[in-house]
């Protein structure tokens, strides 16, 4: 009810602020309804006071905006959230014309739409092609920028090779880690919220319902066909979870993402770009001019310009710049880096 009355004081639009009204007032209907059954446990309930962490966010809100602290609270458990979530154009467009996601009329409707969820998991695999190329950057500007660092304080190959090698290691494992660690805290979350309201579905289905078509009618649906359709979608079971976590939490409750997987996929991509660097330095290698260092040298520059240059044209995939001007960035960033710890290299040398 606090975070509630918050939001609504905050938000400028009108339809939003409204919708943050009629959620105040529900939340405070379902307290009435925990304080009835605590005084009919024999018990006397406690008078609500707002946590510290209500306290603090509700500052960020009032700093911040609620748009942009969406997430935090959702994870808090703060209906509504899935209003700021851009949606394809429909005749429930929401406030200053943000397109909204598309308003179930009927049992047809409905089918369709958690149909259309479940088929853009196909989608999502372009989500991690980007972050299989920006793991790939990673690894190769990291570790070519280690090598040629190297490289410039000493001509030993193997103490290079080894240092590669390291480098490689350290890094896809550090990145695996890190992946997993930040997965796993993220799903856990996610399958707490989603079973609360799987807890509540069971247990208070017509206040769900009530809830459900508040933010219904937020966003354009008339009241009769807002609490139609809400009521629709909280009897059926096949539904209803699905449909109320995307709905009040912005989540899809089978799109949660996989730990391990998410973790071997980044440290196969970080993996796969500091190796390419690194490769002159571990194979074997003809000695030319120089000796067989700096023969290797030259060929890992080769292999990391033109693997820097393809990068950066990739990621243009998703930035729709031009393939040439992503590439020729991508290449003078990745450069710059290794010719800067080449020449701190030069500078410290081995002794």
């Amino acid at each position: 009810m606090f975070l509630y009355g918050v939001l609504a004081r905050v938000e400028t639009s009108p339809e939003r602020r409204a919708l943050f009204e009629k959620l105040a007032r529900e939340a405070a209907s379902q307290a009435m309804i925990w304080e009835a059954e605590i005084r009919r446990s024999g018990s006397t309930p406690p008078a609500y006071r707002p946590s510290v962490r209500a306290h603090v966010v509700a500052g960020l809100v009032r700093v911040l905006g609620v748009e942009r602290m969406r997430r935090v609270l959702a994870a808090m458990k703060v209906r509504g959230m899935s209003i700021f979530e851009p949606g394809p154009p429909t005749v429930g467009a929401g406030p200053e014309g943000q397109a909204q996601h598309p308003m179930p009329r009927q049992m047809a409707d409905i089918r369709e739409d958690i149909g259309r969820r479940h088929r853009s998991v196909a989608g999502a695999h372009g989500g991690t092609l980007r972050a299989a190329v920006f793991g790939v950057n990673d690894g190769l500007v990291s570790n070519a920028s280690l090598i040629f660092g190297i490289a410039g304080a000493t001509s030993d190959r193997h103490l290079i090779a080894l240092s590669g090698v390291a480098g490689l290691l350290s890094g896809a494992f550090s990145m695996a880690a890190g992946e997993y660690v930040s997965m796993r805290s993220q799903r856990e979350m996610f399958e707490r919220q989603i079973s609360v309201e799987r807890d509540e579905l069971a247990r208070y289905p017509v206040e769900e319902a009530a809830e459900l078509a508040v933010i219904y009618e937020a966003r354009g649906l008339p009241r009769a066909d807002a609490e139609r359709v809400a009521s629709t979608i909280i009897s059926n079971p096949a539904t209803a979870l699905d449909t109320v976590a995307r709905e009040e939490l912005g989540l899809d409750p089978s799109e949660l993402g996989s730990p391990w997987s998410a973790a071997l996929s980044s440290f196969l991509a970080f993996a796969g770009g500091a190796l390419l660097p690194l490769l002159p330095f571990i194979l074997p290698f003809r000695a030319g001019p120089g000796g067989a260092a700096m023969g290797a040298m030259k060929v890992s520059i080769g292999l990391a310009g033109t693997a820097l240059f393809g990068v950066g044209a990739t990621i243009s995939l998703f930035t729709g710049r031009r393939a040439l001007w992503g590439g020729l960035r991508m290449l003078l960033i990745g450069g710059a880096a290794a010719l800067a710890t080449n020449l701190i290299g030069r500078l410290f040398g081995v002794q």
